[in-house]
């Protein structure tokens, strides 16, 4: 069996907005370096972009600086990949489960433009 070396390049890009105490959401177009082979969008970016809509949410609106004090580390992560896209844009909802002093849970969505769930992920945090 040979073995093949691939060189991937990529970026990924997308807005995050601290909403309310309660909320945050996120848009992401989906472009060339966060497709996958197949042209749909690669599951480690779908999952990327909503950990960083639950950790703004879980920020509470403050922005994160290296070493900061009670930064929300993700100490576990549950994601269900349910469906795929290959155009327009991806929007994240991320809401509370339950919101602590040290840990907090958060459910976060990612839909389609047409509304269609493509992730569902659970993400606990611990202040750091």
């Amino acid at each position: 069996m040979s073995q093949q070396a691939a060189s991937l390049k990529g970026s990924i890009e997308f807005d995050v907005s601290f909403v309310s105490e309660s909320e945050a959401t996120g848009c992401m177009q989906i472009q060339d370096g966060i497709q996958n082979p197949f042209g749909t969008v690669h599951a480690g970016a779908m999952i990327w972009f909503a950990d960083v809509v639950a950790t703004t949410l879980a920020l509470q609106g403050e922005h994160p600086t290296p070493g900061m004090k009670g930064f929300p580390l993700a100490i576990t992560l549950n994601a269900n990949m349910l469906s795929n896209s290959r155009e327009g844009a991806l929007h994240a909802k991320a809401v509370f489960v339950k919101k602590g002093r040290t840990v907090s849970t958060v459910r976060t969505t990612v839909s389609s433009d047409n509304g269609k769930i493509l992730l569902d992920m659970t993400t606990t945090h611990i202040a750091s």
